[in-house]
């Protein structure tokens, strides 16, 4: 018995597709069934790194390989007669799957059977009547004795306990068992003896063999001394599957020599062992005729064995055996059935073409053409199903996947028999695709304006920068830092930028004078593996705010100097009496300015160039007016709330020319000598302006003027350049004019460089002093063009 549940296994054969093992049921785990790496052909290391799968469609993992020695051993136990009840032959199908390359092969585990059943007895006794005129050699049909074990383990004799009257005939029924008969040995004599009592006990093939016994009682009848005979020894029929209940299978035909109720036949069922054929059919007991009595089911029971007695109604029924085959004939009644086994699911989205995603295994229950099935996917995915073997496919990629396009994707499996008419059936597999970190975080733009107003306060959210990254999880959570420097300005002393937010932080106030444009760099990361990150430029723009008063330039800024100007009694109207000049920190709009003449009240003898600062006398002089004449200027910006700075001049007005250049020495000048050259430069500029003059005199005649008002909030600012030497600064209808004459006596150099704001006012506007001081252009990166005067 202990060698017989040894461990047999060893490989069979390697064919083309399968691979086939052989093993006993009931072996322990651990149980080397074989050795898959040299069946495989493949090398020992690589079954871990090349991902060996053992895949089986059955409850239970019967069968597991061991990666250090490629051997596959028996991971559960393994139960012959509950996996292949009534099978000639048992086996296990399982797959194995390599990847990298992917390659898959069938194996086949034969199921040996083991002496692990003894033979028994439905019935605990079993009753026999025989009529005591029975002939001697009659022959009476004995209970069957069932054992689960097949083939040479079945039940394979049968002995009976030692009498007189009786012996017993076995007969080798081969892969299906022994069954054996009662044989009368002599002439019975029932006043002798009425009941005799035997024991039957059946044997199996095993080693060592197991046995299983049961009681037979005969009663001893009396007369009626013929029994039925059966037309045939053997009955064959055929019935569908479909067939109604109550159709007709058969009918039976027995005689009996007897005459009257010893002639009168009665047919019925023989129940053998748990089979009861009352059960599916029915049987005429006068016409023998047999019929349908339940649903027929072909994947259940292919075919029936039926045994029938013929017995006489005699005083002592004598009776015979017969025996039925009853094939069932089998019709395209079952769909197919789909199982599918996840192998990998969720798919990463860079997975490879041929990657296997799942197995699906098709199975029919009808037989032949009715069960020979074909699967196909429906609809258009990036998946495809692989033929491995027979029923057995792989659902395989089969074409680039996007998570960001499809996070999953339902792939429709149908299944189909080669029945007439064909069935089908679906079945929809859910793939889910994992995200990989394939896509860097995006800007809106590549160069982003910020605009921050100076004097703005410390640690103030300035702007919050965003990216977007569409992948998720870890992969599209972003993080932002600032990235190198600006113009050798280190970028972390002005500002900060939240890591998480984006929300960028002032470290420091601004001051639009030393700093108008500040271009950084910021950097978001995801926080994938490895990171992905991209970059945008942000230039930060400086707005200018109201906070620098006019400056009076030289030489009426000298503290302490005496602020006098002469003018003849003999001066013209118009006459020019000096020009004040003023420059503010400021830009745009805070940095216009305009002049204004404090005068004491019924003094109208000056006017003064609301744009230029030039002094001029409105009318001749008259006796009436005073000598000296104390002026007050007042020098304002256009800033909101406007500043302002005033500067004193008094006028002397004096009798004759002489004294007027008498006093123009004395007047401070800032440069230690007046050159021929600047001489020359002078007299070459009045003369041009009086060129313009005398061919444009038209345009001369025109007064200059301001108009009041504010900007056109949306019109775009003009500067227009007249041929008189002068120029107007205008937006919309609202215009400013500034005006140098050519009789000027002091010198005075007009720089321009254009520029157009991008506010809703101008926002910036530099006015600079300097003696010949040069054109300086300037364009920043927040798209501002400056407008200089000196």
């Amino acid at each position: 018995m202990a060698e017989s549940r040894g461990v047999e296994s060893f490989a069979l054969r390697i064919l083309a597709e399968r691979i086939s093992y052989s093993v006993a049921e009931e072996a322990d785990k651990g149980t080397v069934v074989g050795n898959l790496a040299r069946d495989l052909n493949v090398n020992v290391r690589d079954l871990q790194t090349r991902n060996l799968n053992i895949v089986s469609g059955y409850s239970k993992k019967y069968f597991e390989a061991n990666f250090k020695t490629g051997d596959l051993y028996v991971n559960d136990r393994i139960d012959r007669e509950e996996l292949c009840l009534n099978a000639v032959k048992c086996v296990l199908n399982v797959e194995a799957i390599l990847s990298d390359p992917v390659a898959h092969r069938r194996i086949e585990v034969a199921i040996s059977d083991i002496n692990d059943n003894a033979p028994a007895f439905v019935e605990k006794s079993f009753s026999i009547n025989i009529s005591e005129s029975s002939p001697v050699g009659e022959r009476f049909l004995l209970p069957l004795a069932v054992d689960a074990d097949s083939s040479s383990n079945s039940v394979k004799t049968y002995k009976l306990s030692v009498n007189e009257y009786f012996s017993l005939d076995v007969q080798s029924g081969g892969e299906h068992g022994a069954s054996a008969e009662l044989a009368l040995l002599k002439a019975l004599d029932r006043e002798k003896q009425a009941v005799i009592k035997l024991t039957l006990t059946a044997t199996d093939g095993g080693r060592p063999p197991q046995s299983g016994s049961v009681q037979i009682i005969i009663y001893v009848l009396d007369v009626n001394d013929n029994t039925p005979s059966f037309s045939k020894t053997l009955y064959k029929a055929r019935v569908n599957e479909n067939a109604p209940i109550g159709s007709k299978v058969i009918q039976l035909n027995a005689t009996d020599l007897d005459e009257g109720e010893n002639a009168k036949i009665i047919y019925s069922f023989v129940k053998r062992a748990s089979f009861n054929p009352a059960d599916t059919f029915f049987i005429n007991s006068e016409t023998g005729v047999i019929s349908v009595k339940r649903k027929l089911d072909y994947e259940i029971q292919p075919a029936y064995e039926i045994h029938v007695q013929a017995t006489d109604t005699g005083a002592s029924p004598r009776r015979s055996n017969g025996k039925i085959l009853i094939e069932v004939v089998d019709v395209n009644d079952n769909t197919p059935e789909i199982i599918v086994t996840s192998l990998m699911n969720p798919v990463k989205e860079d997975a490879e073409v041929g990657s296997v995603v799942a197995l699906v295994t098709v199975t029919d229950k009808d037989g032949g053409k009715n069960g020979q099935t074909r699967c196909n996917l429906v609809g258009s995915t990036p998946f495809k199903l692989n033929s491995n073997y027979k029923s057995y496919y792989s659902l395989v990629v089969d074409g680039p996947l996007d998570r960001e396009a499809n996070p999953s994707y339902n792939v429709t499996i149908i299944a189909s028999d080669d029945g007439s008419p064909s069935l089908s059936s679906t079945s929809v597999i859910n793939v889910q695709v994992s995200d990989i970190n394939d896509n860097a975080p995006r800007f809106h733009d590549s160069v982003m304006n910020v605009y921050v107003k100076e004097n703005s306060p410390v640690e103030a959210r300035i702007f919050t920068i965003t990216a977007v990254d569409p992948d998720i999880n870890e992969n599209g959570r972003v993080t932002y830092s600032l990235e190198g420097d600006a113009k050798n300005i280190p970028v972390s002393s002005f500002i900060n930028i939240n890591s998480e937010t984006g929300d960028i932080i002032s470290l420091q106030s601004f001051n639009h004078e030393e700093l108008k444009t500040f271009p950084f760099k910021v950097k978001a990361t995801d926080s994938g593996v490895p990171p992905l990150s991209s970059s945008v430029t942000v230039n930060l723009c400086v707005l200018d705010e109201n906070d620098n008063n006019p400056t009076i330039l030289a030489p009426y800024s000298e503290h302490g100097s005496v602020n006098s100007e002469t003018i003849p009694y003999s001066a013209e109207a118009g006459y020019f009496v000096a020009k004040i000049r003023a420059v503010d920190a400021d830009s745009g709009y805070n940095a216009l300015l305009s002049y204004h003449l404090s005068e004491p009240k019924g003094n109208n003898l000056f006017r003064i160039g609301t744009s230029t600062g030039e002094i001029r006398t409105k009318r001749r002089m008259s006796d009436n007016d005073l000598k000296m004449h104390p002026l007050v200027v007042l020098v304002s910006d256009n800033g909101e709330p406007s500043l302002s700075a005033t500067v004193s001049i008094e006028v002397m007005v004096v009798e004759s020319t002489a004294d007027v250049q008498t006093q123009f020495r004395h007047v401070p000048i800032k440069e230690d000598s007046f050159s021929d050259l600047n001489l020359y430069l002078l007299i070459a500029i009045v003369s041009v302006s009086v060129i313009f003059l005398l061919s444009l005199i038209s345009l001369i005649a025109v007064r200059c003027h301001r108009t009041d008002g504010t900007f056109s909030r949306y019109s775009a600012p003009m500067i227009t350049t007249h041929p008189d030497g002068s120029w107007s600064y205008s937006k919309a209808t609202q215009q400013y004019d500034v005006c140098f004459s050519s009789d000027t006596l002091k010198r005075d150099t007009f720089t321009r460089t254009q520029t157009l704001p991008n506010k809703e006012k101008v926002r910036n506007s530099d006015v600079q002093s300097g003696e010949a001081s040069e054109a300086r252009p300037h364009l920043s990166s927040c798209k501002e063009r400056k407008y200089i005067i000196t």
